[in-house]
């Protein structure tokens, strides 16, 4: 969790706007967001640590602990306004990407297919858990054992396999949009329900590859068209033929 979770400011006068947003504001911020209601799961508590004060986050027996003075500074960086409303906005949307439970995976992941490195070259499916209409990573914590994330990564395939969503066609491309957004990708959990599907409108590939833009629809075409699809992304895509969809890891 990094300070680019509270998002870029709009505008030039948001710009030039040095506000500093201090470990007091955060403070005072806390109990504004409480009040709000959470999860009934979550719990927010303040503590007074050797380095300054400590915001604390218990859910479902995982725990993350971030200095206010550093999430102060993050804040500051990213132009919060430093401002009541500015301040519990910003906490708001870094409490909401905070790290997953295992239990949490467990019982509500689902998998979908991420980038495995930051140069973004390489895929693999990854578990995520859907808060509101925000999709967030679950990386195992220290005291998951390897059956129990084996069990996690195999239920999280198994939801992925009942996402629904709809095949249309555009041309000689298949696009499948999932009934929820950022999901589309769990199709490829089962992948041969796009190809019966366009066979069905009548299109049969011979060289069958899917371009892969995570959190966005899956296209399926002939090699040739899905290799230009990529090459006219704006944002990083990735071509995978069909036979190796069976053989992805996970990021």
């Amino acid at each position: 969790m990094t300070g680019a979770l509270f998002g870029a400011p709009a505008g030039l006068f948001r710009r030039l706007d040095r506000s500093e947003v201090r470990a007091s504001d955060i403070r005072t911020a806390v109990p504004r967001l409480t009040a709000t209601g959470l999860d009934p799961l979550l719990q927010l508590d303040v503590l007074d640590g050797v380095r300054g004060p400590v915001l604390v986050l218990e859910e479902a027996g995982r725990s993350t602990r971030v200095l206010l003075g550093e999430l102060a500074v993050e804040m500051t960086r990213a132009r919060v306004a430093a401002t009541p409303e500015g301040v519990t906005v910003a906490l708001a949307a870094w409490i909401a990407r905070r790290p997953v439970p295992d239990r949490l995976a467990a019982a509500g992941g689902m998998a979908v297919l991420d980038w495995t490195d930051a140069r973004q070259t390489t895929l693999g499916w990854r578990v995520v858990l859907l808060r509101a209409e925000l999709l967030v990573p679950w990386r195992p914590s220290r005291t998951a054992t390897l059956p129990a994330v084996h069990q996690i990564r195999s239920q999280a395939l198994g939801r992925a396999a009942g996402v629904e969503g709809q095949l249309r066609m555009v041309g000689p491309v298949g696009l499948w949009t999932s009934a929820q957004p950022g999901l589309d990708t769990a199709v490829l959990v089962r992948p041969e329900g796009v190809l019966a599907g366009m066979a069905d409108r009548g299109v049969r590939l011979r060289d069958p590859h899917v371009v892969v833009t995570p959190r966005r629809p899956v296209a399926c075409a002939d090699a040739p068209v899905a290799r230009r699809l990529v090459a006219e992304a704006a944002d990083a895509s990735a071509t995978i033929p069909w036979r190796e969809l069976i053989d992805l890891g996970w990021a």
